[in-house]
């Protein structure tokens, strides 16, 4: 009747809290200012050294349940937030090993799972009532947004250069006006120099080098781009042929074809432009009578590429040129070729949509240079964010002891089997400072009881000192994180966790 069998390999309470076990001690070394970064190798041989929590589980070859799960939730926490992977991940080990415990002295999983959820809701009060908002400060919420963009970058391999990055960051985000569309972000990576010589660029830039004779800069620039062939128009049906009889005769059709390509280019002129950028390769007879009438041309620009800049300029992108009334023109102040490296690069400068901007990293290796996008993505996420839901908590364990203060006292209230769910869920959000202290190198039962006595005390800002294992002010040394950010992580891991804890037997099915 039924075309299934019970799985025997994992005969657990929780099925699933050993392969979750394996993915966490994997990860959780990754968490910190001071974590280890994991070296990535594919199948072609690429190499890839991150400690992104996302990347992590996204290009490691494992199939296990619990590894899937558990990276469909730090893909959430990535797509959602844009930071905070790993904690999630960590979060959700140290839960399911409290709930393992609890089962195995006979409290019902149902139990475990509603004692979760009220100490989820308790933390979120206390993250709440801990936020602070200084968006109605101009000057102190910049402040407090360079902050975040420092705090983010800690944990990323370019923390050496957080001052650096932190403020490329801040200039980018806060160019978007509010949007938290980061894809209008353009980021070139080339190898070279050093990642000090990364630098912002108010403006677009764009890979590709003007035409051959063609005027290095231009002003006032009047912009038409475009997704068109620019070869002569031969028939472009496979196993089509033409046959003449006489070779006058071709040349007739060659000379037509050339007639039709030239047509085309006296209709682009025809929309009083100075610029033509092409998707497409501009040939060169094309291109030469182009220049002749005055216009700068830009072949073969990348489709992404394209897009962005017209996003950039305003202009809309064409592929027919009939009626030049209802085609839309880009704008900008200043088209000119600049020098990156030994690249030749152009330059768009004062763009009509003003959220227009350029990074551009420089680097020893590609893998740096890799690293430092995926940590300025994460932080350019976190930054729009903010800038849209301007709730910030003092970061550096604080808020997560101030969320086992609160639980604990909660639990005391009265004492039954969920009285030992909150404290298990108390335990494991110490357990994240705990990590981060432990990579660090410090005694992190020391570094724990200094915090939590802070705390007692109603020292609300006291945070860890990872520099020498103490614990230091929070407001002094400007360490700062998104509310949302620590909102999201913890209701993410409650509910993977609780799709975990209810599974109590795994079935192969064998159709």
């Amino acid at each position: 009747l039924f075309n299934f069998k019970i799985c025997l390999m994992n005969n657990s309470l929780i099925p699933l809290a050993k392969d979750v076990e394996e993915v966490v001690d994997f990860v959780k070394t990754t968490l910190g200012p001071k974590g280890m970064d994991k070296l990535i190798i594919s199948k072609n041989g690429d190499l890839k050294i991150t400690n992104d929590g996302a990347t992590i589980l996204k290009d490691i070859s494992c199939d296990s349940i619990a590894s899937i799960i558990i990276r469909d939730i730090c893909s959430v926490q990535d797509e959602e937030i844009g930071d905070g992977t790993t904690t999630v991940c960590c979060l959700v080990g140290e839960l399911v090993q409290e709930a393992k415990r609890l089962v195995s002295v006979k409290i019902n999983p149902q139990i475990i799972i509603q004692g979760y959820r009220d100490a989820a809701r308790e933390a979120l009060k206390v993250i709440e009532k801990n936020s602070f908002n200084n968006s109605f400060n101009l000057e102190l919420f910049c402040s407090d947004l360079l902050n975040v963009a420092k705090t983010t970058l800690s944990s990323k391999v370019i923390f050496s250069n957080k001052e650096h990055f932190s403020r490329i960051a801040l200039k980018a985000a806060l160019k978007l006006r509010g949007s938290t569309d980061i894809k209008r972000i353009q980021i070139i990576k080339k190898r070279g120099g050093s990642l000090r010589d990364s630098f912002f660029e108010d403006g677009y830039i764009l890979p590709k080098k003007m035409g051959n004779n063609q005027p290095k800069r231009l002003h006032n620039a009047k912009i038409l781009i475009a997704n068109t062939s620019m070869d002569s128009d031969k028939i472009k049906i496979f196993g089509a042929k033409v046959k003449v009889k006489t070779i006058a005769r071709l040349a007739q059709i060659e000379i037509g074809e050339q007639n039709r390509i030239l047509e085309k280019c006296r209709k682009i002129i025809s929309h009083d432009i100075n610029v033509f950028i092409n998707r497409q390769l501009i040939y060169s007879k094309p291109e030469k009578f182009l220049t002749d009438n005055g216009l700068v041309t830009i072949e073969h620009a990348d489709f992404e590429g394209i897009e962005r800049l017209s996003l950039a300029t305003g202009a809309e992108v064409v592929s027919t040129f009939d009626e030049p009334s209802k085609i839309k023109l880009g704008e900008c102040k200043i088209v000119e070729e600049i020098l990156i490296g030994e690249e030749t690069m152009i330059r768009f400068g004062g763009c009509v949509n003003q959220g227009a901007c350029t990074i551009v990293l420089r680097g020893s290796s590609q893998q740096i240079l890799d690293e430092t996008e995926r940590s300025l993505h994460d932080t350019l996420c976190i930054l729009t964010q903010v800038i849209k839901n301007p709730n910030l908590v003092w970061g550096g364990g604080c808020i997560e002891m101030g969320i086992v203060t609160s639980i604990e006292k909660l639990s005391r209230k009265n004492f039954t089997k969920k009285t030992l769910v909150l404290e298990a869920f108390s335990r494991s959000i110490q357990k994240i400072p705990k990590i981060i202290v432990d990579n660090s190198g410090f005694d992190s039962v020391e570094s724990l009881t200094l915090l939590k006595n802070a705390h007692i005390k109603k020292k609300n800002s006291a945070c860890l000192d990872i520099t020498n294992g103490s614990t230091t002010d929070a407001k002094k040394i400007g360490l700062i994180e998104y509310a949302k950010l620590k909102t999201q992580i913890i209701v993410s891991a409650v509910e993977a966790v609780e799709l975990i804890i209810r599974i109590d037997k795994m079935f192969l099915n064998n159709s």
